[in-house]
């Protein structure tokens, strides 16, 4: 019986059985459907869909989740379209896009909020809770609780748990084993108030818990009972749905056993109750019966920490000397006994209090007892709603090593800079919480080289809230390395003296950062004059800090050093420095070279990463490096590339509508394969498209390696459609979006006709792009000119006309004195670009 229930709770716990790949349990109902089930009494949790923004459409992937769990319970979970199907009531109100119905025999049960349903957890949590409101009581007072502890007496002993919010993870382990239990015991649930006080629990340092109230003791027992309320025993285990399925049947275990044997003898616990420890007391035949009351006592005491065991040894099979009164065996030793001599019950109640409490240490970790010290403090940072933040104010008490990196002013900098090959400088300011989290990797990746011996490159850092002026500064003679006001934070720049300035645009992490300054070490192009030269840069030899690496590499062709192409290769190569490793091959060896591979000089060889040396891409010298850089990058990207969050940038810089294939985690093999299959199906329709293809990237998102996927689909279209699903996005000719049929299978042929329709104007779009940027909060803030303009205006004696006429020459900007007189304007340098890093959601 016990193997079953266990079995069936953890079955439960975890989902149920799987589906494929690809699949849900969620059902999309029509109008009809819906009223059938309706009628026909059945519990349904129903989502009515309107309109899907990208917190709703995480909701929905958290509502197919449930419906895996609540199926188990007999419990249908679906949503209803309402842009394709009317439901009365229902689907007339867009007031009710953020409300989820539970619905039972026939009629509405209950409505609850999306944001008391964000998960899981809550979803099943509040389902439940209201499905059981009879089997579950919910308490407020220790009036209302004793009254129930009353009419329990002799009938049904009383689950009583805490859980300090509804909606948690302990809140859904009560609701499921209440589920099950729910006729055998009474539930009660509290959240806090006088019920915890009564109980002795600081509500404050106690995160949850449950007591078992044993009110259907032994009629015999109840007459010695002198209170009015049930003894009680608490679970000494995190609350969980195992833990507590484990504490009750403990709570089952008869209260004292009697054995002839000798504990050495007495076989281990059994199932269910082999993780508990066994205590051994003994019995003198001429005080049987006093023994028994005082093993009936300390059982009592032990209940929850130890099955207690009562040895009479008037049996000849006991051997144990009688100097010894007490015995005991644990679950990890489950054959070793050991042996003691106590001179009271207190005794035998410390030694296992205290064994509980190393347990509970062992599995909470060695840091168990530090972090409880924090954790009032570190309470704050999870209310925060950016990640980045709450990130930096955890770590506001560890203080930030600076040793290996320069503090760049106006005054060190250009000394600096002209002392270095190569100069990494992060521009930042302290209160903002990208920068601060970034300048911890930045320090990192300083680290890293210093311990890897790279001399020749220095790290430098400037704070443009103290140096205000320096990082507004306009490009000029003033400055040795020209670059323009820094107006976006973070921002990293590589400083080559009489070199132009490079631009980080990477991604803001230590290992992105790393490899860019490692392939800045590099001179873009690198000449190459001899043919192990060649071979030696195509197989990471040409620098021994490339170990770990895999660039991709483009070789430039040119008969003469005097080729008018090989200027447009030149400047094209310095803007790929710290992304691609350049070389440059010219006179015999470009010939032999360019013979070899059957190719008319002037050439460019583009090698990317992931294909072999053996065949790279031929592409003919531009007119102009910008044209040459687009062949390139175009080169470099796979026939259908996975598109993720690192790579997404330098695809949207390619300027080209996206083909972008949307499909989900695989559960199998089986699910692995289809999805290898829709990919490959991808490829065909590249390759099958020939030139017409040329003007689209085809790519693919994995929901599973890239959830963010799952809100820009949802937005895209308004609602989550069946993965997986071909969208057509970016198009140069405006914002709209076109989804491939959905349900229809995706075939070469039949996607290269629904492109055909779109180029033609046949075919309708089923969404547009939203208008959603993020450019810098306000203009630069220059608050020495603000502080001068502030003393100036203080200083000078103005007359009322004065001031009304300054009133009106002036104007304030987001906390900025803009000047707005003729001469101002004429003299003054024209305003800093604000949107040099704009971003655009995918």
């Amino acid at each position: 019986m016990w193997m079953c229930i266990t079995v069936f709770l953890l079955w439960m716990r975890s989902g149920g059985c799987t589906e494929k790949a690809n699949t849900s349990d969620l059902i999309d109902y029509t109008g009809a459907d819906f009223y059938e089930n309706l009628h026909s009494g059945k519990t349904m949790f129903i989502y009515f869909e309107y309109k899907v923004s990208p917190t709703i459409s995480l909701f929905l992937v958290e509502l197919a989740k449930s419906a895996e769990v609540l199926k188990d319970y007999g419990i249908l979970v679906g949503k209803v379209n309402c842009n394709e199907e009317h439901v009365h009531t229902y689907c007339t109100d867009e007031r009710l896009l953020h409300t989820v119905f539970l619905f039972r025999g026939g009629k509405e049960l209950l409505g609850l909020d999306l944001d008391t349903v964000f998960d899981v957890n809550s979803i099943v949590s509040e389902v439940l809770f209201a499905i059981l409101r009879d089997e579950v009581k919910y308490v407020h007072t220790d009036t209302d609780l004793l009254a129930m502890e009353k009419a329990a007496r002799g009938k049904k002993d009383i689950v009583l748990g805490y859980v300090p919010s509804l909606g948690t993870e302990e809140h859904r382990s009560m609701m499921e084993t209440a589920y099950v239990y729910g006729s055998k015991y009474q539930f009660i649930l509290i959240t806090g108030g006088p019920v915890l006080k009564q109980l002795g629990v600081n509500e404050s340092s106690y995160s949850s818990g449950v007591w078992f109230l044993h009110c259907r003791v032994h009629s015999a027992l109840m007459t010695l009972m002198t209170s009015e309320r049930c003894p009680l025993t608490p679970m000494r285990k995190p609350l969980s749905t195992l833990s507590l399925h484990t504490f009750l049947k403990l709570m089952e275990a008869p209260l004292v056993s009697e054995v002839y044997d000798d504990p050495s003898m007495v076989q281990p616990p059994q199932f269910p109750y082999q993780q508990t420890p066994q205590v051994f007391l003994f019995s003198h035949p001429a005080t049987e019966h006093l023994d028994l009351d005082t093993a009936t006592t300390l059982a009592w005491r032990l209940r929850g920490l130890a099955l207690l065991l009562l040895v009479h040894r008037q049996s000849p099979t006991v051997k144990t000397p009688n100097e010894y009164n007490v015995a005991y065996r644990l679950p990890e030793k489950s054959l070793e006994v050991k042996y003691l001599t106590l001179n009271n019950l207190d005794e035998v109640l410390e030694l296992f209090t205290n064994h509980q409490k190393e347990e509970e240490v062992d599995d909470k970790g060695e840091d168990y007892e530090d972090g409880l010290e924090d954790e009032e403090d570190d309470s704050l940072f999870g209310k925060l709603d950016d990640e980045i933040a709450a990130s930096v104010y955890e770590n506001r008490g560890n203080t930030i090593d600076l040793d290996s990196i320069i503090q760049l002013t106006s005054d060190n900098f250009h000394t600096a800079i002209s002392q270095s090959r190569l100069t990494v400088v992060l521009f930042y300011l302290k209160w903002d919480a990208v920068s601060m989290a970034f300048l911890s990797s930045f320090i990192e990746v300083a680290q890293r080289l210093e311990d890897s011996e790279i001399g020749d490159v220095q790290m430098g850092a400037v704070d443009c809230g103290e140096w205000t002026d320096f990082c507004a500064a306009q490009a000029g003679t003033t400055l040795p390395i020209p670059f323009q006001p820094v107006t976006v934070f973070p921002t990293v720049l590589v400083l080559c003296p009489g070199e132009s300035t490079q631009h980080y645009r990477g991604m803001l992490g230590s290992e992105a950062l790393h490899r860019f300054i490692v392939l800045c070490l590099s001179a873009s192009p690198v000449l190459l004059f001899t043919q192990e030269e060649v071979t030696s840069f195509l197989q990471d030899m040409s620098h021994p800090k490339l170990a770990g690496y895999k660039p991709d590499r483009v070789l430039g062709l040119f008969e003469t050093q005097s080729d008018p192409g090989l200027s447009v290769f030149t400047k094209a190569a310095k803007s790929l420095k710290g992304e691609v490793l350049t070389g440059l091959l010219t006179d015999e060896l470009a010939e032999e070279w360019a013979a070899d591979r059957t190719v008319d000089l002037p050439v460019v060889l583009v090698f990317p990463s992931w294909r072999t040396h053996t065949h790279p891409t031929t592409l003919p010298v531009s007119s102009s490096p910008e044209e040459l850089l687009t062949h390139i990058n175009t080169a470099l990207h796979r026939l259908v590339p996975e598109l993720t969050v690192e790579n997404l940038p330098s695809f949207l810089s390619l300027s080209k509508p996206l083909l972008l294939l949307f499909v989900g985690e695989e559960e199998d093999e089986i699910g692995q394969r289809q999805n290898q299959a829709l990919v490959e199906e991808m490829r065909q329709v590249v390759e099958m498209g020939g030139f017409n293809m040329e003007q689209y990237l085809a790519c693919w998102i994995h929901l599973g390696r890239t959830p963010a996927g799952m809100s820009v689909l949802g937005s895209y279209l308004g609602s989550m459609p069946p993965l997986p699903a071909l969208v057509l996005t970016h198009l140069p000719s405006g914002d709209e979006i076109y989804q491939y049929p959905p349900n229809t299978p995706i075939v070469t042929t039949s996607v290269l006709q629904w492109l055909q329709k779109i180029e033609d104007g046949d075919e309708p779009p089923a969404g547009m792009l939203g208008k959603d940027s993020w450019p810098p909060a306000v203009d630069f803030y220059d608050f020495l000119e603000i502080i001068d303009l502030q003393e100036l205006g203080s200083a000078k004696q103005q007359t009322p006309a004065e001031e009304e006429m300054n009133e009106e020459d002036a104007i304030v900007e987001d906390g900025v004195v803009v000047e707005e007189t003729s001469e101002s304007s004429s003299s003054s340098p024209p305003p800093p670009d604000t949107n040099l890093n704009t971003h655009s959601e995918l």
